[in-house]
């Protein structure tokens, strides 16, 4: 049985940037996560309201901790990348904000696909509410999972596929 509780708590350390924020991974499950970004000084634009950036990765954070949930009895099997990642913003973002995402697949897919074909592309959705439960923005994180490989492999360079150090034909 996966301890969340226990992922949740480790995620600050594994990804320090989450824990120089001071997010808050309120909820991790099998393809889904709840993160909360506080309402800091620090972390205002010019304006006094929630920055843009911090808002980002916020609901960054809650897609990787979605995937980690989902992929979490085979984390050591496997590379994540967000390869790339969409943020619209709806309104100013003041006080607390939290973050809840959803991978856009099922957790069984996602691992049946990556056993078959060795990779997994999928989109993570994200919502970010303000402490009246209006949405300030909604974002997408497209994450490419790929199994690592054996021990004494070839390293393979992620952009091009071809392995590192290898001249091109």
């Amino acid at each position: 049985m996966t301890d969340f509780d226990l992922i949740a708590k480790g995620m600050s350390q594994v990804v320090p940037f989450v824990g120089y924020l001071d997010l808050r991974i309120e909820s991790i499950s099998a393809g889904e996560a709840t993160v909360v970004l506080p309402d800091k000084p620090e972390l205002k634009n010019h304006v006094g309201t929630q920055h843009a950036g911090a808002l980002f990765t916020a609901a960054e954070t809650a897609s990787g901790a979605a995937f980690v949930g989902a992929f979490a009895e085979r984390m050591g099997e496997v590379r994540p990348l967000a390869r790339g990642a969409e943020i619209s913003y709806e309104k100013i973002a003041k006080g607390e904000v939290t973050a809840r995402a959803r991978l856009a697949v099922a957790a069984g897919e996602a691992l049946a696909t990556l056993d078959s074909e060795g990779v997994v592309q999928f989109p993570c959705e994200i919502e970010l509410f303000d402490a009246d439960g209006g949405t300030v923005a909604t974002a997408t994180v497209r994450w490419h999972v790929r199994k690592t490989e054996p021990a004494g492999a070839p390293e393979v360079d992620e952009a091009s596929a071809e392995p590192a150090g290898q001249p091109d034909s």
